[in-house]
């Protein structure tokens, strides 16, 4: 049996369930940004406002042969002005969703983390990718392979939080979280191992909440029953996770990127810890990603509405 996309087809019918999410498409002057924003919005993902220079918007739907007709466009000189003006419009609450279209990341995440009238939080900002790889049986979430060059332990209690309130949006009952490091002993030479048994410590105490963490854990005893098993790890976590934090950007982006390339797995993109979800889609990022990244994006948006709701 094929079991490609099999999870994001899952998480497509989980979203598409929901209300279409206000998004501020952030300068889709290119086929593929523009494609995956309107086909997320034909099937219900998103009600997408695209924010860029029109002529250039215009152009490039009338070369892909996609219509935008009917869609609300925020005219902008430059792709600087198209993520202000986004930003803008979730400040202003018309949206409350972000997604990239054809500029930098650094761009768009300039404009969010902007200390005047920026999407700012008390939590820092960090990636997830929500990876859909065949050859293992549920989502595997990963973090953070894309903004936060070498987080230092302050920074991964909010990496971790997250990612677990992520996996809790998308409906796991069960958030299994594992550390990773180069092995599953704390050792003082490994500042990771250190900083994992912190952060597990740091669960123990409701410092962390949501989740079940245990790490250090090295890759193959956190995804692998049989290898857990043979290092003799008893643990809820290992060998069977969904989460998996990394020492830091390097480490993420491989891991990610090894899974894409070498396993067939697809990744949808997504930056937490801002005033909404933000869609952070890659030029390579196939349509099925884009949409699975809207899903989450969707889902995300409709968990923090509810908990709004909860506390007020």
């Amino acid at each position: 049996m094929d079991r490609k996309h099999e999870k994001y087809e899952q998480l497509l019918t989980h979203a598409r369930a929901l209300t279409p999410v206000a998004t501020a498409v952030v300068h889709p002057c290119d086929e593929a940004s523009l494609q995956g924003a309107l086909e997320a919005a034909r099937i219900g993902l998103i009600d997408p406002i695209l924010v860029g220079p029109r002529a250039r918007i215009e152009a490039a739907a009338a070369k892909a042969g996609l219509s935008i007709a009917g869609l609300e466009i925020v005219d902008t000189p430059h792709s600087h002005a198209s993520a202000a003006d986004a930003v803008r419009l979730v400040r202003e609450g018309r949206v409350q969703c972000l997604m990239k279209g054809s500029l930098h990341t650094d761009e768009l995440m300039g404009a969010v983390v902007a200390r005047e009238g920026g999407l700012r939080t008390e939590r820092r900002i960090s990636h997830c990718y929500v990876m859909d790889v065949p050859t293992y049986e549920q989502a595997l979430i990963v973090s953070d392979a894309a903004i936060n060059i070498t987080p230092t332990l302050e920074d991964k209690i909010d990496i971790v939080q997250n990612a677990i309130d992520l996996a809790r949006a998308l409906g796991v009952q069960a958030v299994r979280v594992a550390i990773l490091s180069a092995m599953e002993t704390v050792n003082p030479k490994v500042p990771s191992t250190v900083e994992a048994a912190a952060l597990c410590k740091m669960a123990d105490r409701g410092q962390i909440e949501g989740a079940i963490l245990d790490g250090p854990l090295a890759l193959d005893n956190a995804i692998n029953l049989e290898a857990a098993r043979i290092k003799r790890l008893e643990s809820p976590v290992a060998g069977q996770a969904n989460v998996l934090i990394v020492p830091d950007l390097e480490a993420g982006n491989m891991l990610a990127k090894s899974l894409s390339f070498l396993a067939d797995a697809d990744a949808a993109g997504i930056v937490l810890g801002a005033r909404v979800p933000i869609v952070l889609t890659s030029r390579a990022d196939s349509l099925m990603s884009r949409l699975a990244s809207c899903a989450v994006a969707s889902m995300v948006a409709h968990a923090r509405r509810s908990a709004l709701k909860v506390t007020v």
